[in-house]
């Protein structure tokens, strides 16, 4: 960048909730489906600009710890701590508040958003140890020297699916407006709906296969995004999401990279998450709170595949998983299904003779409407960066592109960003700014 810049913490602070827990909600169950997550932490920023010039930036953080301290107490078992990855003993020892000053202008950052410094917006390595026993919640509060404001918090994965974050960051935002009785979480659903186990040998969560990986970001808008569509059109596949698209050229240029760098051409898999809330028979509450997702898998023998037959491959898949899933997950050997299920995909991910190839989707969570009283975000991501073989989508806050950021090893990577295929849609770490102008008082 051409300027270096600087983030010093100027606070640390513990953030309790407004009013104590009661006693008969001290104990709560993590659903099995939470006891074989990663011990890992989700992660999400937002950027806001300065749109309330007069307004001290002691006054907007003791706004932000207020209304972070009202929604502990209605998202209780994020101040307390897990327990032998069986329980949260919900005793209100509170989540981490985090504050720091950034020596620079909120748009020189955005300007060209370099991946190193974006991580030190949040409070917290997102593969951290802690999440399995320490706090649950972390949030860190960054202001720049022209008023801009950075918040970006940190999720422990054993608790929660992106979902439930994008709940929790919105009840918090409500309540920072004063409507905070809009969001009313569904705690017992997915302990009760997916009993924990107390394994006798603490059971590994999905082993996640860390390597030293380089990570970039992608913006494909909306005009070039409506032209990838058409390109991965066809007679199975009317009309293909942005996901579905995104998905299938990230995939193809990835295996061409691998296969060029590695000269040898290996079986190659991508997974998606799906949100199965909706699936599950009968259906649970868009907010229920845990790891309330599955996962399908697709595969292929052959790199150069055209990007439509992908789409159509995924689209099949899905439909299939759809189908499926809810019934797997209704029969007696339920607990059996689930552990298998989970142990075939650490298997995979940890074979070096298949290309495995995560992808992760936070599109349509409504993520740019997420406005604590001073206006909406001018830019939310998702930063990563500990895996690779990861693709995370976001939308543009156009609504109508995809802002990804992609991990690969260090030298499939130099050959994916430079793939014309690739390059025919996405721009490499575009400008926040384009291809609209926004606010100046930044």
């Amino acid at each position: 960048m051409a300027q270096v810049m600087n983030i010093e913490i100027t606070k640390k602070e513990i953030i309790k909730p407004s009013s104590p827990t009661p006693h008969y909600l001290k104990r709560f169950k993590l659903s099995l489906l939470d006891q074989l997550a990663p011990v890992a932490y989700g992660p999400l920023v937002l950027f806001y600009p300065n749109n309330v010039n007069g307004v001290a930036t002691e006054e907007r953080s003791q706004q932000l710890k207020k209304s972070l301290s009202e929604t502990l107490t209605r998202f209780y078992p994020l101040a307390g701590r897990i327990k032998d990855n069986i329980f949260i003993d919900c005793n209100d020892e509170g989540a981490i508040y985090v504050e720091a000053q950034v020596n620079s202008l909120l748009s020189t950052f955005l300007h060209q958003p370099d991946f190193d410094f974006l991580k030190l917006f949040l409070p917290i390595e997102v593969g951290s140890s802690e999440a399995a026993t320490g706090p649950l919640l972390l949030v860190k509060a960054s202001f720049f020297e022209c008023g801009g404001l950075a918040i970006g918090v940190c999720f422990s994965h054993k608790l929660a699916d992106a979902s439930t974050l994008g709940l929790f960051v919105k009840a918090w935002a409500a309540t920072s407006l004063g409507i905070g009785d809009t969001v009313v979480p569904d705690f017992s659903s997915a302990a009760i709906r997916f009993p924990p186990r107390d394994f006798s040998v603490q059971r590994p969560a999905v082993e996640m296969k860390i390597g030293k990986c380089v990570t970039r970001r992608f913006v494909i808008d909306g005009p070039r995004m409506r032209d990838l569509k058409a390109k991965v059109t066809s007679g199975s596949v009317e009309k293909p999401t942005r996901v579905e698209a995104v998905t299938s050229l990230i995939w193809s240029c990835a295996m061409n990279a691998s296969k060029l760098s590695s000269g040898a051409s290996k079986v190659s898999m991508v997974s998606q998450s799906v949100n199965i809330r909706k699936q599950i028979v009968p259906p649970l509450l868009q907010t229920s709170v845990g790891n309330l997702v599955g996962y399908y898998a697709v595969r292929t023998d052959e790199s150069g595949i055209e990007l439509k037959e992908l789409v159509s491959q995924m689209r099949k898949a899905m439909i299939e998983f759809n189908e499926n899933h809810p019934k797997r997950l209704k029969g007696e050997n339920m607990f059996e299904v689930i552990c298998e299920y989970f142990k075939e995909i650490g298997s995979i991910m940890r074979r070096d003779d298949i290309n495995f190839f995560i992808c992760t989707s936070v599109c349509n969570f409504g993520i740019y409407e997420i406005d604590f009283g001073w206006g909406k975000p001018i830019w939310a991501t998702i930063p990563g960066g500990t895996l690779k073989n990861v693709a995370t989508l976001m939308d543009t806050i156009e609504r109508d592109g995809v802002d990804a950021w992609i991990s690969l090893s260090e030298e499939d990577m130099a050959i994916f960003e430079r793939d014309p295929e690739l390059l025919a849609f996405a721009s490499v770490n575009p400008s926040v700014f384009e291809p609209v102008t926004r606010s100046s008082s930044l």
